[in-house]
């Protein structure tokens, strides 16, 4: 479904946001993602000014992990994340939703945390995490519409922390949800090329995995049949 191996790696958002991640496996992160022609490599938010000036003069966008990967504390502690990610040189930001307001049916209050998150840093692209897996089809699909109102140009499945990853089903529920008034970003636990296929398939717009370079590869493989 790839037409080539600049149209799969143009989808991918390689991550590195592990809590033991080194500088070393920063530049090692940043090569891949030259050298792949990634859409982004997102970091967490400590690293974002480093990988910036590793990937300068790439076309590969930098991007943070806001409120990450719970999504609990306040509003202002976003915001000053995510302002401070943005001077730091970020361009896409990944902002972790409150799922337990969520699940609590406090979606005004969801609502505006997200949004005042947004609204602070209206020059990035903004991608907000669902956390799918700890959610139902009903939750995913309200939190859906919530992060939408709130200004989201991204719905992210997951933190890759949670109870499982990406699901063709979560991808299914979100677009169901949204139509086609927002992209999907499908993340956690995609390590293979046949994952990340049927994710696309399933439709989602975009791919954050941290086996960005391995899918590549698999997939310049069965292009060379080597």
């Amino acid at each position: 479904m790839f037409e080539n191996i600049k149209s799969l790696a143009g989808l991918i958002d390689s991550t590195l946001v592990r809590p033991d991640a080194t500088l070393q496996d920063l530049a090692v992160a940043c090569d891949d993602a030259r050298t792949c022609g990634f859409a982004a490599l997102i970091v967490s938010s400590g690293l974002v000014k480093k990988a910036q000036e590793l990937l300068a003069g790439s076309p590969v966008k930098v991007g943070a992990v806001i409120g990450f990967p719970h999504g609990a504390c306040t509003t202002t502690v976003k915001i000053v994340e995510a302002m401070e990610a943005l001077k730091n040189g970020a361009q896409e930001l990944d902002i972790m939703i409150n799922v337990g307001l969520l699940r609590s049916g406090a979606a005004d209050r969801v609502e505006i945390d997200v949004k005042n998150v947004i609204t602070m840093t209206s020059q990035a692209l903004h991608k907000v995490i669902l956390e799918t897996g700890c959610l139902t089809a009903t939750e995913i699909a309200e939190g859906s519409r919530i992060a939408l109102r709130a200004g989201a140009a991204f719905l992210k499945t997951s933190t890759g922390f949670g109870f499982r990853g990406a699901t063709v089903d979560d991808v299914k529920t979100i677009r169901a949800a949204v139509g086609s008034a927002c992209r999907i970003k499908a993340s956690g636990g995609i390590r293979d090329l046949a994952s990340a296929q049927a994710l696309v398939e399933a439709g989602a717009d975009r791919i954050g995995t941290s086996a960005g370079r391995a899918i590549v590869e698999e997939f310049r493989r069965t292009e060379t049949g080597r």
